[in-house]
């Protein structure tokens, strides 16, 4: 059977039990990395931007529209929902199999599938993380200028941010990962500053306020005309905004728990790397986002009533003189995440395209982050996330409910395209990128989520009905210690 296997299956190692490490010193520290990038969480409070670059959400109140409370449990389910969901069946299978994502996705995509799914789309969306990142370090790299988004400072800033991170992705990635480990630390301290400048000012807030504020709201457009926020959201709405902007920013990296996980020892490793990393982290950075939010609003702190990016409140917080030292703070701890993102992106390409030069491969890639960060396509986050979401949504699901059948453990790589886990792919897709197709806007609530809900049980209805491929054996047995 093994004759069957493609080589770079055969070929493939797992990382054997002597060389893992503790959850500590890997996943932990690495996905708290994560969730500490200001990227995710100044724009917690807003939940939906109005318009890329400005600092209003889309709804009047944004996610404090119902209160502080409301904001802390829709924050909680949907950091529960990237630990439980997305991350710990991934994980498992890396510890069990210790192979890589790319090797694992084997089972539930076939051989010749998986060599695209989901190791290509991995490195396809890391773009649009780039793009994002480009974008928002441009914004806080040129506010102390008075540059914004659509101007040409920011554009060249942007630019040469993009084209830095790929090169160091394709080049010199292990000098930024000596680094990244006490980077993320800048944005833990300020988000605590910023907590600590504002706690007095949290008894004074009132949501109505805020709502009342922000249907005041308008901004004007290329063209003529203006944007105005829509009305505030409900309860369910709130909590359903939080979950769809946190769970499609975490989607991709759920996945990549099979990269943690193969480095773990055991299955406690991977439970709490995820608990203290992810489920603990996010909780952390979005719930003082909130909180500093809330505090310069009811303290008097702001100076524009509707506004809600943290970031963009920083200048009335500290100080102008301040703010911009800790913009610029922020702007290099987030070098690292964009540098990993087009380090994951060219592993991806070398692996898929062999043939291509991946230096024409990660350019075209580099090109589209670029475009996307200079028109301020990139700027709207929960959009970019919404459509990471709806790729890897199903990509979750499906992989979870393949885990479950096999007796949760890795199946091993199918032959071919394995139909359950495409045909799961392509349905989940479409219902994760609802609010994109006319017709269906609106329509699905929470879409990375609900994209999650149709790959599992797609995937499970379709092996029921005999859509596996065959199951191909490994050259050598893969389990290990679970």
């Amino acid at each position: 059977m093994a004759s069957n296997l493609p080589d770079y299956v055969a070929s493939a190692q797992p990382v054997p039990l002597a060389s893992r490490v503790p959850w500590y010193k890997s996943t932990a520290q690495t996905y708290a990395g994560i969730m500490l990038w200001f990227v995710f969480w100044h724009e917690v409070p807003m939940g939906s931007v109005l318009q890329p670059g400005s600092p209003y959400s889309e709804f009047a109140g944004g996610t404090l529209a119902q209160g502080l409370g409301v904001a802390l449990l829709g924050l909680v389910i949907a950091a529960l929902i990237c630990h439980f969901l997305f991350y710990v069946v991934p994980g498992m299978l890396g510890l069990q199999s210790g192979l890589p994502l790319y090797i694992v996705g084997t089972s539930t995509y076939g051989v010749t599938g998986g060599f695209l799914m989901p190791g290509f789309l991995m490195g396809l969306l890391q773009y649009g993380w780039l793009a994002v990142n480009s974008f928002f370090a441009g914004v806080l790299l040129c506010a102390p200028f008075g540059q914004g988004p659509g101007t040409l400072a920011h554009a060249v800033v942007a630019t040469l941010w993009a084209i830095a991170a790929a090169f160091m992705g394709l080049k010199g990635i292990q000098y930024v990962a000596r680094v990244a480990t006490f980077l993320p630390l800048i944005p833990l301290c300020i988000l605590l500053l910023l907590f600590f400048a504002t706690v007095g000012g949290l008894g004074g807030f009132q949501a109505s306020a805020l709502v009342e504020a922000g249907q005041r709201v308008e901004i004007a457009v290329d063209g003529g005309g203006t944007l105005q926020t829509k009305a505030a959201l409900t309860s369910l709405g709130v909590i359903g905004l939080l979950c769809t902007y946190i769970v499609g920013f975490f989607a991709t990296a759920g996945a990549a728990g099979v990269d943690f996980g193969m480095n773990n020892r055991n299955a406690k490793d991977v439970q709490l790397g995820g608990l203290v990393g992810i489920l603990a982290a996010t909780i952390f950075a979005g719930g003082l986002a909130l909180l500093i939010v809330a505090g310069a609003h009811g303290g008097g702190t702001a100076t524009d009533p509707g506004a809600l990016q943290a970031t963009a409140l920083m200048s009335d917080i500290m100080g102008e003189n301040t703010a911009a030292v800790l913009w610029y703070l922020l702007a290099i701890a987030a070098f690292p995440p964009a540098c990993f993102s087009s380090f994951i992106a060219a592993n991806s390409f070398k692996t898929t395209l062999p043939k291509v030069n991946p230096i024409i491969s990660c350019g075209l890639g580099t090109l589209v982050a670029i475009i996307l960060a200079v028109t301020g396509l990139a700027g709207n986050a929960v959009g970019v996330f919404t459509i990471i979401g709806a790729s890897f949504g199903p990509v979750c699901g499906a992989m979870a409910a393949d885990y479950l059948l096999s007796g949760r453990k890795w199946a091993g790589p199918r032959a071919g395209c394995n139909p359950a886990g495409w045909v799961s792919w392509v349905v989940g897709f479409v219902v994760g990128a609802a609010d994109f197709i006319p017709g269906l806007v609106g329509k699905v609530p929470v879409p990375p989520v609900a994209a999650f809900v149709v790959g599992f049980v797609l995937y499970v209805v379709l092996a029921k009905a005999g859509l596996q491929s065959q199951s191909l054996e490994m050259p050598k047995a893969q389990a290990t210690e679970a």
